[in-house]
């Protein structure tokens, strides 16, 4: 047990026989005799004097100096190991509350995304697994941190103008619920923007560097409340704004820089990349609808037009599912008539059917009066979105 001493007017021992305890303090006085300025050294405390000087009686520790006499009060604090633990247990759950707090406010879902987006579309322009070097890695590598870094700032700018429709429709997220201050979002914000167009800038790639300037102005047009921006209140511009981004920067971007920056080849759009895109596009088409359906109370409330709003959950979910069930047929489809390779084959045929038997499944158990069942529908949708991107590498026509 450690203990802090402060010395103040009227202390000496021999006038306190009995000393009482109360709490983590004891105090001793003694009355006070005038003499000249001393002090009390003590190998085992520390003595803080901070009154007249007056002389006191001589003490009897010997293991205490007199420096100067004077009657003190003597103040004993006592901090437990206990207590030192608890003050550490304190800030680890600080520490740890915050962390979870930065964890949901770049929403890791979305940044899987980009990883499997931006990995997938990697792997198109390679022509055999020769093409898999370290060079290969490492270029791949150093555009995917760019991309990420864009990614939590399309993020951070959307919750920070959001904030007063979220305080109905996710007043869990950390900016509604009060876990991250809005200085905290905008410094988050700002510098993931500034540091991914350096990298832009400094790997010299001219469509990673356009790819990400384009991605900026879409997001932030698509969330700032601004004149003729907030493309997020009609659902034409929310659709253009995914298709834009998702669909066709992102892959014909990456693909060309991994093409021609990275493996050294001419430039060459495939057809593999051409479906790519189209089945992307359809996914982004689905997702842009998807989105609004769990969160249209509050966007009925602030006047926001949504599909959902205008034409009801159910109609926009129904709808939703029927094109992704057609563009699931269509990839089959191409994959019987068009792929000259057996894989590619067994992989679009055998992993579409299972998937389109899924979503199906899925959207007949959807519960349209439910927040919570609306939700968790649309986050499977993204998981089927992931599952394509997976599945895309092994397309070849």
């Amino acid at each position: 047990m450690s203990r802090l001493m402060h010395l103040h007017l009227g202390f000496s021992p021999k006038y306190h026989p009995n000393l009482q305890r109360s709490g983590c303090n004891k105090t001793l006085e003694s009355p006070p005799v005038e003499g000249r300025r001393k002090s009390v050294k003590c190998s085992q405390s520390r003595f803080c004097l901070t009154s007249k000087i007056i002389k006191s009686e001589d003490t009897s520790n010997k293991s205490c100096k007199l420096m100067f006499n004077r009657p003190v009060t003597l103040q004993v604090c006592y901090a437990s190991k206990s207590e030192d633990a608890n003050q550490r247990t304190t800030s680890q759950e600080v520490f740890f509350k915050n962390l979870d707090a930065l964890y949901r406010f770049i929403r890791p879902y979305g940044l899987m995304g980009t990883v499997i987006a931006i990995t997938s579309v990697s792997l198109l322009p390679l022509q055999n697994l020769d093409d898999l070097t370290p060079t290969y890695f490492m270029g791949f590598l150093k555009a995917m941190v760019p991309g990420l870094l864009m990614t939590v700032y399309e993020f951070a700018i959307n919750q920070l103008y959001d904030v007063k429709i979220d305080k109905i429709n996710k007043p869990d997220l950390p900016l509604t619920s009060g876990d991250v201050s809005m200085r905290t979002g905008i410094a988050i914000a700002s510098s993931s923007l500034l540091v991914s167009l350096a990298m832009g800038i400094m790997l010299r790639s001219p469509p990673l560097l356009l790819a990400l300037i384009i991605w900026f102005l879409l997001a932030s047009a698509y969330s700032v409340d601004l004149p003729f921006l907030r493309w997020k209140r009609n659902s034409y511009l929310t659709t253009l704004y995914m298709v834009l981004e998702r669909a066709l920067v992102l892959q014909f971007a990456y693909f060309i820089h991994i093409q021609k920056y990275v493996l050294g080849r001419q430039i060459a759009i495939t057809r593999t990349l051409m479906f790519a895109v189209a089945i992307k596009c359809c996914f982004c088409f689905v997702i842009s609808l998807l989105k609004d359906i769990p969160d249209e109370d509050g966007d009925r409330e602030f006047g926001i037009q949504t599909p959902s709003v205008i034409l009801g959950k159910e109609s926009v979910l129904w709808l939703c599912v029927y094109v992704l069930l057609i563009s699931y047929g269509a990839v089959i489809i191409v994959g019987l008539t068009s792929s000259p390779y057996l894989l590619s084959k067994l992989v679009m045929i055998i992993s579409h059917i299972m998937l389109a038997t899924l979503l199906w499944h899925q959207a007949r158990t959807v519960d349209l009066s439910s927040k919570a069942s609306t939700l968790s529908f649309y986050m499977f949708i993204w998981k089927l979105h992931f599952v394509q991107y997976l599945v895309l590498p092994f397309v070849r026509l």
